[in-house]
């Protein structure tokens, strides 16, 4: 007889539930609470939910959520993040959190101890980990391909994300660096290891109406080798897309996202996630293999390849970097303090 899948709760109906749906519905019945949308998602999720033989349940409180599942998967806007971990967690559930974890250094440590001390798993969905060029490059460091790293250069472009305002607030959502960059800090720390130093310049520009950001960072390695992650949002046609080149001492390997799709879909999208997340394979959907990963260490499977000290750490090194943009001066992250 098959093991009885887990019942999922869905804290948010933002964009990027909308890229978590799908794999969720392959798991396990999902539970649905949001402040406003969630009615809406699963309208637009119910032929996936009748396809793939799962349900789509909306509910009215967080209370009642975790009344009703086994593991919580939050995909709130960033500044709420901690206070629904915390919530999850002391309900005795096993949690993903969109990344960042949290907003800031405290309340991210704070979401690890916590976690701990419940013996709980927590597990942030930094999905580029998941994605096949990251993986091939993880895989190229790891298997000394490469030999030791000298210099990585990570570039992510993509249309400044105005259907919500909140992003626009860097007190809110930490800007291009802690909502877009996030993921080529952690994949920089992911291949090329520990960070010590962070400097960091940026720029707003435009207008309210139709603005764009940019900022580039340097992360000095404990090994030596040095990470520059550049990160553009723009006008809004600017398509998504990705790149990097890393270089070591036995040879480089490089991507660039727009000169690698090797399938063509004109697929139905919902209009929330259209044009606000790269576009992936559902043959073979990185936010599902995320997800399935953190379910099955949730299930007493293999843990996962990203855990909530990588979490913590990638939030770290974010908000180093808008310190560095502050005060135009690198920041240590060895010492806590300006380099």
């Amino acid at each position: 007889m098959p093991p009885t899948p887990p019942r999922i709760g869905l804290v948010g109906a933002g964009g990027i539930a909308h890229a978590h749906m799908p794999g969720l519905l392959r798991l396990g019945p999902v539970v649905v609470y949001a402040q406003a949308g969630a009615p809406e998602l699963a309208a637009a999720f119910a032929p996936a939910a009748a396809a793939a033989g799962s349900s789509i349940t909306v509910v009215d409180s967080l209370d009642d959520l975790f009344a009703a599942v086994d593991v919580v998967d939050v995909v709130t806007p960033t500044f709420a993040h901690a206070e629904v971990v915390r919530a999850a967690l002391a309900a005795g559930k096993d949690v993903v959190s969109e990344k960042p974890l949290a907003r800031t250094d405290a309340d991210a440590a704070d979401l690890v101890a916590r976690a701990q001390d419940a013996g709980r798993q927590l597990f942030p969905a930094h999905v580029v980990r998941f994605f096949p060029a990251y993986v091939r490059l993880h895989d190229a460091v790891t298997t000394g391909l490469l030999g030791d790293l000298a210099v990585l250069r990570f570039v992510r472009s993509g249309a400044f994300p105005i259907r919500t305002a909140w992003f626009a607030d860097r007190a809110l959502s930490g800007g291009i660096v802690m909502d877009q960059m996030i993921h080529d800090l952690d994949i920089a720390r992911w291949v090329a290891g520990p960070v010590t130093t962070v400097s960091a310049v940026g720029v707003r520009a435009g207008t309210e109406a139709e603005p764009v950001e940019a900022a580039h960072v340097l992360l000095t390695h404990e090994s030596g080798a040095i990470s520059h992650v550049a990160g553009i949002w723009g006008p809004q046609h600017l398509a998504f897309s990705t790149e990097y080149s890393v270089t070591g001492t036995r040879g480089s390997l490089a991507h660039r996202s727009l000169d690698e799709q090797d399938y063509v879909a004109d697929l139905a999208v919902p209009d929330a996630a259209d044009g606000f997340l790269p576009e992936v394979d559902p043959a073979d959907d990185p936010y599902g293999l995320e997800l399935a990963e953190f379910l099955g260490a949730f299930a007493g499977g293999a843990a996962p390849r990203v855990t909530a000290a990588d979490g913590a750490e990638a939030v770290r090194i974010a908000n180093a970097a808008l310190e560095s943009m502050d005060t135009g001066q690198p920041v240590s992250l060895t010492t806590g303090a300006r380099a």
